[in-house]
């Protein structure tokens, strides 16, 4: 393992999402003050993944071919650079309009970090590994919040766009400064395009799985980042450094888990550790519009962290098996794509319903929807021969039942 790539890319992923996560108690009450209803919220979140969504299967194949810094770089610069423009948002299409931005960003980040780590990780460890750069994510995207109610509380809402805005440059400089110049892969010259790669993804029954899985596991980032704050603003009168202690017990509960369960996925089944995760989160989010403390959120937040602890590693270790097959670049910018469907799907669908229905749907819906895609990925990922089909089962029924 080529410890300094290693660090420098961790470092950096650390940093940019202490960025994003500056701004997660801030976003959703700054949509409402300039008069965003729970679907424009919705449009709002899904602007982000739907350039993200678009751009990172192509940017992996990019970079499996001309190599991963230069676009790691370029989006940790642009990222900065677009949320200083969030302090000057008047309007909920302003809003929108940054957020694509800010999302065309993200597509060459989070690939290109786990491109780097799925590359990096010695046979049979991708499941640590993986752990390793979900901790940087969490304990970033965890202690961010903190740190962006705090803003919020004593410093007014800008500060905390102009903290985000600065990590982010400064993660550039220093991918820029440390990480040396990748070679390429060496790839065949008739080597069949993006477009052939992702059909024979489409028809693989385990990428499938994967792809749903992650689509699903990352819906239920919508009710926490979009309508957490909102629910906790109206009914608890939360400052906003209590909806940062909430959403960061979670994230935090996340990270300290990742290694052991990382490590554990690389020696259990990892479609169970995946299904046992989704069923804890799925739990945790029925619960939350049932909470009526600060303590309670702060608990049912915790489980819904240890939940992806356990889910996440083992997802991405699936992902990064896959990855020999198809390519690090390709695969892992398809199963970040699936990341983005799942934001877009969530925030639109789910802000929809909330207009209608009130928030405390967002999390019954959200959780109902995860348990039901947790059951069928598992079945989809599972080692071919491991259990009989549906319909093969049904006739082994059959020919054991004594009326037939």
């Amino acid at each position: 393992m080529q410890t300094p790539i290693l660090f420098t890319i961790l470092s950096a992923i650390f940093i940019v999402f202490v960025g994003m996560g500056i701004i997660v108690p801030i976003l959703p009450i700054y949509a409402a003050e300039l008069g965003a209803t729970g679907f424009a919220l919705g449009v709002i979140i899904a602007g982000f993944a739907l350039s993200g969504g678009i751009l990172q299967p192509f940017v992996g194949d990019l970079s499996d071919r001309h190599g991963k810094k230069g676009f790691l770089i370029a989006g940790l610069f642009i990222f900065g650079l677009t949320g200083y423009t969030y302090t000057f948002a008047e309007s909920v299409v302003h809003l929108v309009i940054i957020r694509i931005l800010h999302g065309a960003g993200s597509a060459m980040i989070v690939p290109m970090a786990m491109a780097y780590i799925s590359d990096l990780s010695p046979a049979g460890k991708s499941g640590k590994y993986m752990g390793m750069l979900n901790i940087s994510i969490f304990v970033g995207i965890g202690g961010g919040p903190l740190l962006g109610g705090f803003f919020l509380d004593y410093w007014g809402r800008d500060s905390a766009f102009y903290a985000m805005a600065l990590l982010s440059i400064f993660s550039s400089v220093l991918v820029a400064a440390v990480l040396p110049r990748q070679q390429p892969l060496a790839i065949p010259e008739k080597r069949a395009p993006m477009t052939a790669v992702f059909r024979r993804m489409l028809h693989s029954r385990r990428v499938m799985g994967i792809l749903l899985s992650r689509m699903a596991t990352m819906i239920i980032m919508v009710p926490t980042f979009a309508f957490l704050p909102l629910l906790m603003k109206q009914h608890m009168t939360a400052s906003g450094t209590e909806i940062g202690m909430v959403i960061a017990s979670r994230t935090l509960v996340n990270a300290v888990f990742q290694m052991p369960f990382g490590s554990l996925a690389d020696r259990w089944r990892k479609n169970r550790l995946l299904f046992i995760g989704s069923a804890v989160i799925s739990i945790g989010l029925l619960a939350v519009p049932f909470a009526g403390s600060l303590a309670a959120l702060l608990l049912l937040f915790a489980l819904i962290g240890l939940g992806e602890a356990v889910s996440w590693p083992a997802l991405a270790a699936l992902a990064a098996e896959e990855a020999h097959e198809y390519g690090h670049g390709s695969m892992m910018g398809v199963f970040n794509m699936a990341m983005s469907a799942g934001l877009f799907i969530g925030a639109m669908g789910v802000g929809a319903l909330v207009d209608v229905l009130g928030i405390a749907w967002a999390f019954y819906i959200v959780a109902l929807f995860l348990f039901a895609s947790a059951v069928t990925a598992a079945l989809m990922i599972r080692p071919a021969g491991s259990f009989p089909s549906f319909p093969l089962l049904f006739r082994r029924l059959l020919k054991r039942s004594p009326w037939f």
